[in-house]
């Protein structure tokens, strides 16, 4: 179907064009149709597999710590190599992504988990297995931004926290994929071959993943206006064969909303987040990923070997988590709905302080029945928490520190990750299991303090209008 019913946006004589308002003016006048959604398909299909590579060694911790003899301070040090990995990956991948594309990048980060898996499964020592489970770290950690960042920027602003949310609700769906593939794998096969499977899955997404387009508005913000223009012609044509109905026009609102005011000084990707308009906004991001996380972390690595300490059986105990697991995919679900209902703020302020509530109850639980029910709670709040971070963070900054932004945080976030597996197996030892659930639960308390004090809302706003 032609678009010569559908103008793009008028520019002044002589301006050259497109420039970054004009496509985002055009992105965010798209309806959502199968041509975003085929996007963010391939996307998260990426997101899936390698969440459950992330979540692998939850479920074959207990296996490996019989197959190397490990101690316990050994097992928290391997758990503690993929977030190490993460915060390298979130850092590079981030800041690459800004400088050199979302496309390049994304692929880039699939390829070096995809073939760490695949070594995992050979690994003849720990210090191998830990150098592979870092490398898998850096792949994964460095897709986060990325894919946030590309999200975030093709799916219109009314729609916007859904989908992102969406997106990392796939993190649920994959940590239960991957307990079911270590349930059904370590009786036959042994914990390498876990390891094999998900290498293989990777290859296969990754050919699926090459169909992915740049993003216009990173295109138009580097200055590479005509394959800026080319993707956005390319994108338009494809949303009007999906309709089968012309594109409405700019509306003035949202050509007022993302029109460029007074020139600012081009800043570095970095030094925009600590830049005056954006430093608070730092502030909180870094915190809110650091404190959710340690809780996030410190709990579920350990939670598999916590449930064996209470007479599970190692393959008992990976059924049972894989089972509370469960409880967090009606959890990004719910999130989804209440980001864009009740807006950013509110919602990720109260899927932490109810996942505090949560981890205390399930610490302090007596028998199995309630061991389970508060654990499927507490799992509904905490994978809901994810989303709500995801779809948060990168709403936070410009497009030229969009992925940086949200791999720095991530990073942080990394850094509470590594904590949380070394600091658990402590509180244990020294105060036993439902201490270890109590800091967990004050982690998500302080991250909600940050929230409500210092961010800022972005629900339904154009992503240049709340840069702006």
């Amino acid at each position: 179907m032609p678009l010569a019913a559908d103008p793009p946006v008028v520019m002044p004589p002589g301006e050259a064009r497109p420039v970054v308002s004009d496509i985002a003016a055009r992105l965010e006048r798209l309806p959502m149709s199968g041509y975003q959604r085929r996007i963010f398909a391939i996307i998260a299909s990426a997101w899936l597999v390698d969440q459950i590579d992330v979540a692998l060694l939850t479920f074959l911790l207990g296996s490996i710590v019989v197959a190397f003899g490990l101690s316990p301070t050994e097992a928290g040090q391997l758990a503690a190599m993929t977030f190490a990995g993460q915060l390298v990956g979130n850092i590079i991948a981030g800041t690459a992504s800004d400088r050199f594309g979302r496309k390049a990048v994304f692929q880039v980060t699939m390829v070096v988990w995809g073939l760490a898996s695949l070594a995992a499964a050979a690994a003849w020592s720990l210090p191998v297995l830990m150098a592979c489970r870092f490398l898998i770290g850096v792949g994964v950690g460095g897709e986060a931004p990325v894919a946030q960042a590309m999200v975030s920027e093709i799916v219109p602003a009314p729609v916007r926290g859904k989908y992102i949310a969406i997106l990392e609700g796939f993190w649920a769906v994959g940590y239960v994929l991957s307990g079911a593939i270590s349930f059904f794998v370590l009786p036959y096969l042994g914990w390498r071959w876990a390891f094999v499977v998900v290498g293989l899955l990777a290859l296969v997404v990754l050919v699926v993943r090459r169909a992915m387009p740049e993003s216009p508005r990173w295109l138009a913000e580097a200055g590479r206006h005509a394959e800026a223009e080319a993707v956005m012609a390319t994108m338009e044509r494809a949303v009007v064969r999906a309709t089968g109905r012309p594109l409405p026009p700019v509306t003035p609102q949202i050509a007022a909303s993302v029109a460029p005011g007074a020139p600012a000084p081009r800043l570095s990707a970095v030094a925009t987040l600590f830049a005056p308009g954006y430093r608070l906004r730092t502030v909180m991001a870094f915190g809110l990923w650091f404190f959710a996380l340690i809780g996030f972390f410190g709990l579920n690595s350990w939670i598999a070997v916590l449930l064996k300490e209470r007479g599970f059986s190692i393959v008992g105990s990976v059924g049972f988590v894989t089972l509370i697991t469960l409880g967090g995919i009606p959890g990004f679900a719910t999130a989804a709905l209440l980001l864009e209902r009740i807006g950013r703020k509110p919602t990720t302020a109260l899927f932490l302080v109810c996942a505090a509530a949560a981890a205390y109850l399930y610490g302090n639980a007596a028998g199995e029945t309630w061991l389970f029910v508060s654990g499927f709670v507490m799992q509904f709040f905490m994978f809901g928490m994810w989303s709500c971070l995801y779809a948060y963070t990168p709403e936070l900054y410009p497009t030229r520190a969009r992925a940086t932004g949200a791999g720095f945080a991530s990073a942080f976030g990394r850094i509470g990750a590594i904590l949380g597996p070394m600091i658990v197996p402590v509180l244990v030892r020294d105060y036993g299991p439902a201490t270890a659930f109590q800091v967990g639960a004050g982690g998500f308390l302080i991250a909600a303090a940050l929230v409500l004090t210092l961010g800022v809302e972005t629900r339904g706003k154009v992503l240049e209008a709340v840069s702006h």
